[in-house]
C-alpha cells in the first residue's frame, strides 16, 4: 500500500506555507521596498543550500469532515544553510503574517533555532522584521487574560552569545522582543530608511507627549551612532554582504579557530608611505585607516562600528591570510582620546576577540582619556577602567604597535604589561604619565618667573625636555622593547600572526 496520498498532502501543505501571508500581504511587503522572508533567505545563503525545518508548522482550518480548508503559516522561518560553503543556522521573520506578532508565532521554532545553533556549534543569523514574536493587544483580548511576561528560550540566546557567532539584521520596524533579539548579537546591522528599532513604537511614545515618526524615534541614524547596532547598510543586499564578511573572519564556534585564506600579498611588502605618515608636529592628525590598509593584507580590513565610539577603530583583518582583530586610535577624532562610548566599544570588541580566539593587533596613538565636564558626566573613568580590565583579562595572543602617543591610564591600557610584550614602537613614539605640552609652564613656573626673557627660557626648557622624551632614551632603559622603521611593520606583524597560531593550539 502506497503513501503517495500522504506525500501529496505534504506537498500541498508546503505550497501553502510558501504563500506566507498571502498574495496581497506579500505584495504590500514588496511595495514597501522590502524583500519577503523567503527571498531574504535565498539571497543570503549559497544557492540551493537552505534546508528548512518546521516548514508546515502553523494553523490549519478544517471542515466538518476534518479536511484541511486553509492554512496560516508560522511567521518565523528557519533552517540550515551554507554561506561560502560553511554551514550556518539562518532564520527570517515573516512580516506578512500578522506583522511578526506572537499570536502568529510557533514559539517552539524560535527556541529550536537557537538550540540548533548552540548544540551543533554553528553561526546563527537572525533576519528580524517586526516584533519578533512579541505580544500584541489583540492577542490579549483573544486570550481573555494577561500574563506575567517572560521570554521563551532566552536562556539559549545567552548560551549562543557565549558559544557561536551571532548576527542580527534588522530589516524592518523592530520593537520589543524583536529589538532585544537584534542587540543580543555579536554583530548587528540596520538598513537606512527601511528599518527602525525601539523599545516601544511611536504610538506608545505618544502617550509621553512625544509625537515622532518611526524613523525619528528609532532610525539607523540614531542607533548606528550610539552603539545599539554596529552598522548601517544602504540596502538589504548590502546588509547580507556585511553579514558574510563578518562571519568570514570568525570560527564556527569558540571551540575552533578561524580559517586562513590564501591572499596574494607578500609578507615582505614594505610600504614606503609609512616613513612619513606620522607628522613631526604632534598636534597634526593623520589617517590611521591608511596605516591599516598599508600594514594588513590588501583588501582585508573590515571595520566594525565605524559610526560610534569614533576615537577607536575596531576591525578585522588578515596577516599572511590569518584573521586578526584590530584596535587602533583615530587621531582625526578628538585626537584619539578615549570617551565613555569609545571605552565601551573597546571593551566589547576585546571580549569578542577573546571569545572567538582571534589574536589582537593594537595600533596605539592614545593621548589619554578625554577631559572636561561632559566626560565626567558620562562616567568616563568607569567605562575606561572596564575597557582596561577587558584588555588585562584577554589571554589571546596580543601585539602592540605604538605609532605615536601613549599617555596616562588610557595609554597604559594598550596591553597587559604582566605578559610578554610583543611590542614595537615607531620613532614617532611619545609617551608618559601625562603630556609634557601644557604642563611645562606649571612645572617650571618659578624658573620662568625669574627669567629675563620668559619666552626664550620656555623654549630652552622645551628643547631640553624634548631630548629626554626621545623614544631612544626609553629603549636605552628597556622601557620599550623595540623601535622599528615603520616600513618593517607588516613583515613583523605577519611573523606575529604565524606565532599566534601556535599559541592558540589547544584553546
Amino acid at each position: 500500500m502506497s503513501w503517495e496520498k500522504e506525500i501529496e498532502e505534504l506537498r500541498n501543505r508546503e505550497a501553502l506555507a510558501e504563500q506566507m501571508g498571502g498574495e496581497e500581504k506579500v505584495a504590500r511587503q514588496h511595495a514597501r521596498g522590502k524583500l519577503d522572508a523567503r527571498q531574504r533567505l535565498t539571497k543570503l545563503l549559497d544557492e540551493n543550500s537552505f534546508r528548512e525545518i518546521g516548514k508546515i508548522a502553523g494553523r490549519g482550518s478544517y471542515d466538518e469532515n476534518g479536511d484541511l480548508t486553509g492554512f496560516s503559516a508560522s511567521n518565523f522561518i528557519f533552517g540550515r544553510g551554507m554561506i561560502d560553503v560553511q554551514p550556518v543556522v539562518a532564520s527570517a521573520d515573516d512580516f506578512t503574517v500578522r506583522g511578526g506578532a506572537a499570536d502568529a508565532a510557533v514559539h517552539r521554532k524560535f527556541v529550536q533555532a537557537e538550540q540548533m545553533a548552540h548544540e551543533l556549534r554553528l553561526p546563527l543569523i537572525r533576519m528580524i522584521d517586526g516584533t519578533g514574536g512579541g505580544g500584541s493587544v489583540k492577542m490579549l483580548e483573544d486570550m481573555g487574560f494577561t500574563y506575567v511576561p517572560y521570554v521563551p528560550g532566552w536562556e539559549h540566546v545567552i548560551k549562543n552569545l557565549e558559544t557561536v557567532p551571532v548576527v542580527s539584521l534588522a530589516l524592518g520596524p523592530t520593537a520589543g522582543l524583536g529589538a532585544a533579539r537584534v542587540v543580543a548579537s555579536h554583530y548587528s546591522v540596520m538598513v537606512r530608511g527601511l528599518s527602525q528599532l525601539f523599545s516601544a513604537g511611536p504610538a506608545v511614545a505618544a502617550f509621553l507627549g512625544e509625537e515622532l515618526t518611526k524613523e525619528e524615534l528609532g532610525g539607523s541614524q540614531i542607533h548606528a551612532r550610539n552603539g545599539v547596532v554596529d552598522e548601517e547598510a544602504e540596502s538589504e543586499e548590502e546588509a547580507f554582504a556585511l553579514c558574510k564578511q563578518f562571519l568570514s573572519y570568525l570560527p564556527s564556534s569558540r571551540f575552533s579557530r578561524a580559517a586562513r585564506k590564501q591572499i596574494a600579498d607578500p609578507v615582505s611588502r614594505r610600504e614606503e608611505s609609512l616613513i612619513d605618515t606620522v607628522p613631526k608636529d604632534p598636534r597634526q592628525a593623520y589617517n590611521m585607516r591608511r596605516v591599516l590598509n598599508s600594514v594588513f593584507d590588501r583588501g582585508s580590513v573590515f571595520e566594525m562600528g565605524r559610526r560610534w565610539g569614533r576615537a577607536s577603530i575596531t576591525a578585522f583583518a588578515r596577516l599572511d591570510g590569518w584573521p586578526v582583530a584590530v584596535l587602533a586610535n583615530d587621531p582625526t577624532y578628538l585626537g584619539g582620546s578615549w570617551t565613555a562610548k569609545t571605552s565601551e566599544k573597546v571593551e566589547r570588541f576585546v571580549k569578542l576577540a577573546e571569545l572567538f580566539n582571534l589574536p589582537v593587533v593594537n595600533l596605539v596613538d592614545n593621548p589619554g582619556f578625554m577631559i572636561g565636564l561632559e566626560a565626567e558626566r558620562d562616567g568616563l573613568i568607569r567605562y575606561g577602567v572596564q575597557a582596561m580590565n577587558a584588555v588585562y583579562k584577554a589571554s589571546v595572543p596580543w601585539a602592540t604597535v605604538i605609532t605615536r602617543k601613549a599617555y596616562g591610564i588610557a595609554g597604559s591600557a594598550m596591553s597587559d604589561h604582566t605578559r610578554f610584550q610583543y611590542r614595537f614602537a615607531w620613532p614617532s613614539g611619545d609617551w608618559g604619565s601625562l603630556p609634557l605640552d601644557g604642563g611645562i609652564e606649571v612645572a617650571y613656573k618659578s624658573e620662568l618667573e625669574k627669567a629675563e626673557d620668559p619666552a626664550s627660557a620656555l623654549e630652552t626648557i622645551r628643547t631640553r625636555l624634548n631630548k629626554v622624551r626621545s623614544p631612544f632614551r626609553s629603549a636605552e632603559h628597556y622601557s620599550i622593547e623595540d623601535i622599528i622603521d615603520p616600513r618593517e611593520t607588516r613583515p613583523l606583524l605577519c611573523e606575529f600572526a604565524t606565532h599566534a597560531q601556535r599559541m592558540l593550539e589547544g584553546r
